[in-house]
């Protein structure tokens, strides 16, 4: 289970963001624990108020966990996983909440707690805390059998296709996969030997190198993204710079920009946006089926919670009536029977409420196993478009060269890739979800 924590402000859009029902497909707040407020806004509204009264700036401390991808974790195992981080960071008792995502066919979770100690008003002190997570992480790892990523084993061995923030919000301006895109910038900076090979390489690949500021080398693609060469090919600025200072006369990205929008003429740009009409048509069909099935599940698990409510009511008015009143009640309470019924009804109330989480989360694991063919049928669409999109990039490059002689078939092509994905898909992952009525 990795873990990766942060501390921050902004109460209100953080509650915002862990309440978002548009983007996960199930959200539920599971506790608010030391908190007047029984809403997350209010909750976290507390926990600024009383910082005011303190110096601290980032009163709050988040953490997500994330299990492995394909491994369906019960309640029980996030709440362990989350005491386990509480007291490695030394946060026992600070008030927190935890809130349950489920997004893309996994279930994870957020936790968020307050660091302002109201005893003493002040924060509490969070040293090496990213280090002090990885221990736990890999101490999860280790208990349930999981495969560890290398990342978690050394350092060292960290995959070098993960990406920044930053880089992610890039590339999702340019409608690409930052993963597929890391890869390919990488892949030519591993092929290339020289200056040259490398300019070469990219533009096999649609991208202009470019000078860029203090003596920066950046990418420019056929939409005018700006790339930064040593972040996106996963080496040292000094190693950039000792390959490519020979290259002469490269463009400025204001001069490559206006080079590429010269040779974009209309009828690429049409065939561009064919291209990227066509993705988007099955991407919405596939957001359709998401949507209906995930409506039906909030249905289901909605009126699994009303039942339980129903007969936890009812249960505890038969434990209720178990234990007498007036004479009789005070007659068992000197000769003991009194607390031994109570014992007795504190552990079949036990028993329920176990037997309800047991519920709970079966039917949860069998809404992911539901959800699992549509997402199978999205990462499958998604990895077609990736290939695609490099060889658009390829294309858009060789028609530029030939001064746009043969215009190549963008949008025959984007949606064969759609449909190859789509037949690659086995039956049963494909109906998987789909077939069953509300």
């Amino acid at each position: 289970m990795i873990l990766k924590g942060s501390q921050r402000s902004g109460a209100s859009q953080l509650a915002t963001h862990l309440l978002n029902a548009r983007d996960n497909e199930h959200v539920e707040v599971h506790e608010l624990r030391g908190f007047s407020a029984d809403d997350l806004h209010g909750a976290f509204q507390e926990i600024e108020a009383t910082s005011r009264g303190t110096r601290a700036r980032q009163p709050l401390f988040s953490l997500s966990l994330n299990p492995p991808p394909r491994e369906h974790i019960s309640t029980e195992a996030f709440e362990a996983a989350i005491e386990a981080a509480e007291k490695k960071l030394g946060l026992q008792g600070q008030p927190r909440a935890i809130v349950f995502h489920e997004k893309e066919g996994r279930r994870h979770a957020h936790v968020v707690w307050s660091r302002i100690d109201s005893e003493y008003m002040k924060a509490v002190n969070l040293p090496h805390f990213k280090r002090k997570l990885q221990d736990v992480s890999r101490q999860l790892y280790r208990e349930h059998g999981w495969n560890m990523p290398r990342g978690l084993v050394a350092g060292a061995q960290r995959d070098p296709l993960n990406f920044t923030r930053s880089e992610w919000e890039q590339a999702k301006q340019a409608k690409q996969d930052p993963k597929a895109l890391k890869a390919m910038f990488q892949r030519c900076w591993e092929q290339a030997d020289s200056g040259k090979a490398y300019a070469h390489a990219l533009a096999h690949q649609g991208y202009t190198l470019a000078q860029g500021d203090r003596r920066a080398f950046v990418a420019v693609d056929f939409r005018g993204q700006v790339y930064a060469i040593a972040k996106w090919s996963n080496v040292k600025t000094k190693d950039v710079r000792a390959r490519l200072d020979g290259l002469q006369n490269l463009p400025s990205v204001e001069q490559a920009q206006a080079q590429i929008s010269a040779r974009m003429t209309e009828t690429l740009r049409a065939y561009v946006t064919e291209a990227e009409t066509a993705r988007q048509k099955h991407k919405a069909a596939l957001a359709m089926q998401r949507a209906q099935l995930v409506q039906r599940q909030r249905k289901e698990r909605a009126d699994l919670a009303a039942a339980q409510e129903q007969r936890q009511t009812k249960e505890r008015a038969e434990r209720t009536s178990r234990l007498n009143r007036g004479v009789r009640g005070l007659w068992d309470r000197i000769t003991g029977r009194y607390a031994k019924q109570a014992k007795a009804n504190e552990q079949e109330a036990l028993t329920a409420w176990q037997r309800d989480r047991r519920e709970k989360d079966t039917l949860i694991v069998r809404h992911l196993e539901e959800r699992e063919g549509l997402h199978l049928m999205a990462r499958q669409q998604k990895q077609a478009h990736d290939k695609d999109m490099e060889q658009l990039h390829r294309d858009i490059a060789a028609y530029q060269q030939q001064d746009g002689k043969t215009p190549p078939d963008l949008k025959g092509q984007f949606r064969d890739g759609a449909e190859r994905a789509s037949e690659r898909i086995p039956e049963r992952g494909r109906d998987r979800g789909l077939s069953r009525e509300p």
